[in-house]
């Protein structure tokens, strides 16, 4: 057989070379050593680890509810990017041990800042414009400097990174732009200038721009006093009543008699209302120290997935209509108590006890067949995707809560202890003038039907079960407490 006279650069059938990663131009070239592949690893690794800190630091206490879903969100990016990156450099000749140490101390004091910022202005500014853009310009450069073939598997995850820091870079400058840019920031510039500062004796977030010549780290401002973690929920003006514990969502959901389509309009509520579970958990993340990183990007995952939840109790709301702001008070009593009153542990027992009790067909299950009674696709649609995110949370919960106990029944056990210590205050709030418990369901459910123009079901215009004297598993509680 005569040898082939084709040339091996070309194409053989017009295949494109080297899979589509690479031309043989780009290949031939040379590119970074794993030494410098390794370095500027670890910076990304830091830097989303830390962008996954200030997030979960502030979804509690930030008030504007879009921000919280947006920290919510970002966290859990955040978390997944920095999960790709320390198992890829433990790849690379690199024990993935000690990831948590500062990679430059101006790096430290850069991210510190932004973490402690008393503004929310600032804070997006820090996020936005300054520590997420230089993190995609880090990203941009790797991909472009490290070897397309012999470094194939760094350059797809940060590829994969460079795709949701651009989603999170896009939001983040409408989110700058809606507090007004640089108005009001006069007096931040200075503050500014010391991030500039710090990416610059760092080399960049990547390790790889000119260093200042400066070698000392920069002199702080906000982070020379130490963060002061804040659990205490907060929410902006579409939330006018939020100590209010008028309406018992699970009362009336499982009343038989009740007609589907006003449960559906109740199972909005319910989901709403669970902008509670990210405060709550995020509480949990940011005060637990010392395990894992699996448990961190697990329980971040949860956070998130219970924002989308009530997100998608938003968009119900909207889908049929209804002014929520003004018709639906959404309260944050839950998170509140949980928050102030209980530990780390004992919050995640009560975590865990509520998901249990969601389980069974009375729990998601039931939910997505009223949805389907309702003939409600939308609904329909959110409650099967919900039931499939509380059996994920379920097995998070038996991997970081129950693994700590004796058995599955101590688990619950204890859970229920815990929630039972639970004060949410019902004649305390009225007292103090917090709130008046007022049933507001009766004119969202009037409301609704009206726009649709049909009569009222008469048992559901008149439910008025509040939770004074009931949990929502229903299990009784002692009077006004």
């Amino acid at each position: 057989m005569k040898p082939s006279s084709i040339p091996t650069d070309s194409p053989y059938l017009k295949l494109p070379p080297l899979i589509g990663i690479a031309t043989f131009d780009e290949a031939k070239k040379p590119g970074l050593s794993v030494e410098t592949c390794v370095k500027r690893l670890k910076r990304f690794h830091y830097s989303f680890w830390r962008i996954h800190q200030i997030c979960i630091a502030h979804i509690a206490e930030e008030p504007v509810y879009e921000l919280k879903m947006a920290f919510s969100y970002h966290a859990h990016l955040a978390a997944e990017m920095d999960t790709l990156f320390r198992a890829r450099v433990g790849e690379m000749r690199e024990p993935p041990l000690g990831l948590e140490k500062s990679q430059h101390p101006a790096l430290d004091v850069f991210f510190d800042e932004i973490l402690t910022t008393p503004s929310t202005k600032e804070r997006l500014a820090g996020l936005y414009r300054k520590a997420l853009p230089a993190l995609r310009e880090g990203l941009q450069r790797y991909i472009a400097e490290t070897h397309p073939l012999a470094d194939n598997p760094s350059r797809r995850i940060c590829r994969q990174a460079l795709m949701d820091v651009e989603d999170m870079c896009a939001w983040g400058a409408q989110a700058v732009a809606a507090f007004g840019g640089d108005a009001g920031l006069e007096e931040s510039f200075n503050w500014l200038s010391l991030l500039d500062v710090c990416l610059a004796s760092a080399g960049g977030l990547d390790d790889a721009g000119k260093m200042s010549q400066n070698t000392e780290a920069p002199i702080r401002h906000y982070s020379s006093t130490a963060f002061v973690f804040d659990g205490t929920p907060r929410r902006d003006e579409r939330f006018p009543d939020p100590y209010n514990l008028g309406v018992n969502a699970e009362a009336f959901l499982y009343e038989e008699e009740m007609p589907p389509n006003a449960k559906v309009l109740m199972m909005f509520y319910k989901r709403i209302r669970e902008i509670d579970v990210p405060e709550m958990v995020s509480s949990i993340l940011h005060e637990t120290k010392g395990k894992p990183w699996s448990y961190y990007r697990d329980m971040t995952r949860q956070l998130w997935d219970e924002a989308r939840h009530a997100m998608m109790g938003e968009v119900g709301f909207v889908s049929e209509g209804i002014d929520w702001p003004r018709l639906v008070m959404v309260n944050s009593t839950w998170s509140r108590a949980l928050n102030t009153q209980l530990t780390p542990k004992e919050r995640h027992a009560v975590l865990y006890f509520i998901e249990q009790g969601l389980m069974p067909k009375t729990g998601k299950r039931h939910e997505w067949v009223v949805s389907k009674e309702a003939g409600n696709p939308l609904a329909t649609t959110f409650q099967d995707f919900d039931w499939a995110d509380e059996v994920l949370h379920a097995r998070i919960g038996r991997d970081w809560y129950v693994a700590d106990m004796k058995d599955a029944k101590e688990a619950i056990d204890y859970g229920d202890t815990c929630w039972a210590k639970v004060l949410v205050g019902w004649s305390d709030s009225k007292k103090q003038g917090l709130t008046e418990h007022r049933n507001w369901w009766p004119e969202l459910y009037r409301t609704w039907c009206a726009q649709r123009g049909i009569t009222p079901d008469s048992r559901a215009e008149a439910f008025a079960e509040t939770y004074e004297s009931k949990r929502p598993d229903l299990k009784t509680l002692p009077v006004s407490v």
